[in-house]
């Protein structure tokens, strides 16, 4: 068997501690795997002295991120510490020094992905990223390895443990926002601050790396549009269940042939409930991808947490490592289609409109005027309550978002539309 490889760890957070016990508890196996041993050679934390969960040697324990990653005898890095910065710094020092790099860090790739491709290309390094998205769930190398030889067309997933957990308990219980945020809190799936996750930051950035994966093209988290959960109400859920649908927060990355640019979009939007998405509960992940040869696939399982995010860390390891023995770097970056992003106004879907309308003759025909005029096709309508509660529920067939907007602009300044109550797409169909 070969010398050992070395590896230095940046993080030893819920994950990194999670990577420390797998590389100690499962060593030979793993070396058996690789065809050489994985031998920590430093962990780089923010405060030395803390105790552990894990009994970690006290002489690989490091302050020092900096000088650690600038050794010259390093083989493999991994970065979990998160956020931009010093996590770049870090990643290109150690990506000069000759490292290869397997990071979690889905932020800084969505932000600054091209620089990191672009110093792992110069100094002929692996620059891998598995647990940046969905968790344990393999979804980027099938993106990028076994689907290489087809045309990916579309990719939809709920990549968000915390909101799809948020979502699945109003669903379920009849909570309210709030109320399923705190449990959520409670439970460890949302954070103290929580924005991140309910305003739908986290999702954007995986959908930013799924669509550059997925049509081989550049694509940045501020080229996302992005909504959050934050305005979901009971109403909305209630009239989703009343479609035979359920609400999610989606990622949806698109290619569109006839302009040959792709999308890229986070939103809470109503799925059918016969569509496999929908029946995604708890804070379970899903991505659900279509292509001409392979048609629709569908990636399930958890999405976070200390041992599933290690064991996405550990897999693009061990294929780091076994490049590493061979002395060649894997597969890189696949931009080469540079194609436009197209901006939301140009996205294609339905929607749910309610309206608190007042209850008189010539309403209908006034609300349908209005879609009308803005070339907005009404699939169903419905009409709900009397007098001061009277509420008119529109569902569209397939606009553009543009089209829809300018078409709510209108039905506020009518008179006879005392509120448009709630707005939401419907997907999946």
């Amino acid at each position: 068997m070969s010398k050992p490889l070395k590896v230095a760890l940046l993080g030893c957070g819920v994950v990194g501690t999670e990577v420390v016990r797998i590389l100690t508890t499962r060593a030979d196996d793993l070396a058996a795997r690789v065809g050489a041993p994985l031998e920590i050679a430093g962990i780089a934390v923010r405060r030395g002295g803390r105790e552990r969960d894990i009994a970690v040697d006290p002489s690989l324990i490091t302050t020092d991120a900096q000088a650690l990653v600038s050794r010259d005898d390093l083989d493999l890095v991994i970065e979990v510490i998160g956020g931009l910065e010093p996590a770049r710094g870090l990643i290109l020092t150690a990506l000069e020094h000759g490292a290869s790099v397997v990071t979690a860090n889905k932020a800084l790739l969505a932000e600054d992905g091209p620089t990191l491709f672009a110093a792992a290309e110069k100094y002929e390094r692996d620059l891998y990223f598995e647990a940046a998205v969905a968790g344990a769930i393999p979804i980027l190398r099938p993106l990028r390895e076994s689907l290489a030889g087809d045309d990916v067309t579309r990719v939809m997933g709920i990549v968000n443990g915390t909101t799809n957990y948020i979502l699945d308990k109003m669903d379920s219980t009849g909570a309210g926002f709030d109320e399923a945020l705190a449990e959520a809190q409670a439970l460890g799936y949302a954070e103290a601050d929580p924005t991140a996750d309910i305003e739908g930051f986290d999702a954007a950035a995986k959908a930013a790396l799924l669509a550059s994966l997925a049509f081989h093209t550049r694509v940045s988290i501020a080229d996302v549009h992005r909504e959050g959960i934050t305005d979901v109400s009971a109403t909305d859920i209630a009239s989703a269940r009343e479609m035979g649908c359920v609400v999610k927060s989606l990622a949806i990355c698109e290619l569109d042939e006839v302009t040959d640019s792709v999308s890229a979009r986070v939103y809470p939007a109503m799925i059918p409930l016969n569509h496999p998405l929908a029946s995604v509960r708890d804070a379970y992940n899903a991505v659900f991808v279509e292509s001409k040869a392979a048609g629709q696939l569908m990636f399930y399982g958890r999405g976070a947490g200390g041992a599933p995010t290690a064991s996405a860390v550990l897999g693009d390891l061990v294929s780091a490592a076994r490049n590493r023995l061979k002395g060649v770097p894997g597969v890189g970056e696949s931009s080469y289609t540079q194609r436009a992003v197209r901006p939301m106004g140009d996205a294609m879907t339905r929607y749910h409109v309610s309206l608190d309308v007042a209850d008189k003759a010539g309403v209908l025909a006034a609300v349908a005027h209005a879609f009308s005029e803005h070339d907005v096709s009404i699939q169903t309508v419905r009409q709900e309550g009397r007098g001061g509660d009277a509420q008119l529920v529109v569902v569209t067939h397939t606009a553009t978002d543009a089209a829809l907007s300018a078409t709510v602009e209108t039905l506020r300044d009518m008179d006879i539309v005392r509120e448009v109550s709630s707005v939401m797409r419907v997907e999946g169909d």
